[in-house]
């Protein structure tokens, strides 16, 4: 079986929630909390992007206003009080965080771990390397901050440590140098906890009877404090009873809601054109002018412009392979590497530097009205 720990914290919660998820592999929209959640992450994996300089707030800002969802909101205010609070979080984490002095081993790392004939799989939001050892960390975007007695026992925790050895088989006699930590966007804080070979040795029995468990499992469903959440409720027997007046629908009336809907994306849709068309031409009136900056009576617009580097993997190799350092960074990836290049004496960060070359360029255009 292959299993994932949020497939086992769901089967934990409700049986029969896993089984219409993970088994049945029921479709549902995401909700909006976790299209927020999602994006949340997605702009924190952008703020950390390897490059020679990393992105400025109003960069980071820019690509969270980019890839913004309006559609899971019900309500205009609605949306603006989520809109806002990701700002406020993206500008928290900015002023609690001195983003060019973070030493990031791995963003967006996935893992597999063999438990006997079964996989444990996951991805781990971040990976660090601190004075004397790592951090571990995942982002939350909850409301609700648990205690710490609740981190020092989180699950999820220990197997992103479990994962992490298994990359980095060496570290097992440093574990009291790794930390491994929960990161509340919402809060601005950090709750951070260590564990032993226990923690590990039991994480391991847990997934195996919880995988018995879900083999010979009847799937029953488990009334819990979740429940007006979740989104099998129509389906699920505890909660059916509450559907019943919903199931007459007025024809007339969704048929009128399908066309304004599909009216409304395809205005949308030639508005993002416009948006671009613009861009170009703001663009192209910079470059003739030779400016960054254009002013108007509405505003100040500044354009940024972002490269993003690669490096000749073959080159590489004969700089630091001489010098112990090429089994370090795995693979040629640009936070590994930047780790690497800190250590290296002056020749071969100059050498490095030659087998650099541009990947790509992106422009981002930022707006302060008047």
């Amino acid at each position: 079986m292959r299993i994932s720990y949020s497939a086992l914290n769901t089967y934990q919660i409700c049986p029969l929630k896993y089984k219409f998820q993970y088994i049945d592999k029921i479709k549902t929209p995401k909700s909006k909390e976790a299209v927020f959640g999602t994006l949340i992450h997605s702009t924190l994996n952008f703020v950390h992007t390897p490059g020679i300089l990393s992105p400025s707030l109003e960069q980071s800002l820019d690509y969270f206003s980019k890839n913004w969802n309006s559609d899971v909101f019900e309500n205009e205010q609605e949306e603006r009080a989520a809109f806002s609070q990701g700002v406020d979080i993206i500008r928290r984490y900015y002023r609690d965080n001195d983003i060019s002095k973070i030493n990031i081993v791995a963003l967006e790392s996935p893992f597999q771990i063999k438990l006997g004939e079964h996989v444990v799989s996951g991805i781990i939001d971040r990976i660090d390397r601190t004075d004397n050892g790592y951090e571990i960390i995942d982002y939350k975007t909850a409301k609700k901050m648990p205690s710490q007695e609740k981190v020092d026992n989180d699950i999820q925790l220990t197997i992103y440590l479990k994962a992490f050895l298994n990359r980095y088989p060496e570290e097992r006699k440093n574990l009291d140098n790794i930390k491994v930590s929960l990161y509340f966007v919402k809060h601005g804080a950090k709750l951070s906890s260590k564990r032993n070979e226990d923690h590990l040795k039991n994480i391991d029995e847990m997934f195996l009877e919880a995988i018995k468990n879900i083999e010979k499992s009847e799937f029953n469903p488990v009334l819990n404090p979740l429940c007006d959440w979740c989104d099998f409720q129509d389906r699920c027997p505890m909660q059916k009873h509450k559907f019943k007046e919903k199931r007459k629908i007025d024809t007339e009336e969704i048929n009128e809601a399908l066309i304004e809907y599909i009216k409304s994306r395809d205005d949308a849709k030639s508005l993002r054109y416009k948006m671009l068309e613009l861009q170009e031409k703001i663009s192209d009136y910079m470059d003739q002018e030779g400016v960054e900056r254009v002013f108007s009576d509405e505003g100040i617009i500044t354009r940024t412009l972002r490269k993003t580097y690669k490096y000749d993997e073959k080159r590489l190799k004969e700089i630091l392979d001489p010098l112990g350092k090429w089994e370090e960074i795995n693979k040629v990836n640009g936070t590994s590497l930047n780790g690497v290049i800190k250590t290296l004496p002056a020749e071969a960060k100059r050498e490095i530097e030659k087998a650099k070359k541009i990947y790509k360029e992106t422009e981002s255009f930022s707006v302060k009205k008047q």
